[in-house]
């Protein structure tokens, strides 16, 4: 759906980050679950190389993206707000208590036992390439990472989903943490894994959501000013 300027949800992003994080930053996964529960939303966008506003750390305590306002709730981090999200939306959290706790534990491990393993490696050949130590870590952390990727593999077995036939917000968040595995050759090694990721890809939520996030981008690049 497009952004409505005028919706009583706002979420704030970049206007503009460098190519290799584009598509990446985390807003992404906030339209995402927003597109999935059908919800019309705002867009706040902040210049990631200025100083923010005041008032944005009012919303973000750290001053990152994205936040997360509707008429009665103000909210940071992208888990607690996506989880926000499902709390109306059956296809993000089920309305089965039990089917519930467990998207929400894997929303959880995504965000936990996963993405912390990922962001080491993105700091490593992004952040730090070329230095001393992180040449010497770097083989430590992608070992780690093949572990936990195993481990999913194994949890995911054939099942189409973490918890079987039907996708929930623990996918929405393990798939955007894959993704930041994009171009490294470990989710390769898993073929269900590979599998998994492609199906989740394919929503038109995300393809809406991710749309949505590069548009803002472009719009930036064509008029830097």
């Amino acid at each position: 759906m497009p952004v409505d300027p005028k919706a009583c949800v706002r979420i704030s992003a970049f206007n503009w980050v460098p190519p290799f994080a584009q598509g990446y930053v985390r807003d992404l996964r906030v339209r995402w679950a927003l597109e999935e529960a059908g919800i019309r939303y705002a867009v706040r966008k902040l210049d990631a190389a200025a100083d923010r506003p005041a008032d944005c750390f009012e919303e973000q305590p750290f001053g990152q993206v994205p936040s997360y306002r509707d008429d009665n709730i103000s909210l940071f981090e992208s888990g607690a707000i996506v989880l926000h999200i499902g709390r109306d939306c059956e296809v993000l959290l089920p309305p089965d208590d039990a089917a519930r706790a467990r998207a929400t534990a894997w929303l959880i491990a995504a965000l936990n036992s996963v993405e912390p393993f990922v962001m080491q490696l993105a700091t490593i050949d992004i952040f730090c390439a070329g230095e001393p130590w992180a040449k010497e870590r770097r083989p430590a952390v992608v070992e780690m990472i093949g572990k936990r990727l195993s481990r999913l593999a194994d949890a995911l077995g054939d099942k189409s989903y973490l918890d079987g036939d039907a996708f929930t917000a623990g996918d929405l968040m393990m798939t955007s943490v894959l993704r930041s595995l994009d171009g490294k050759d470990l989710i390769e090694r898993h073929p269900n894994l590979v599998a998994y990721k492609a199906r989740c890809l394919a929503r038109p939520a995300f393809k809406a959501a991710l749309a949505a996030q590069l548009a803002d981008f472009e719009r930036r690049e064509a008029d830097p000013a």
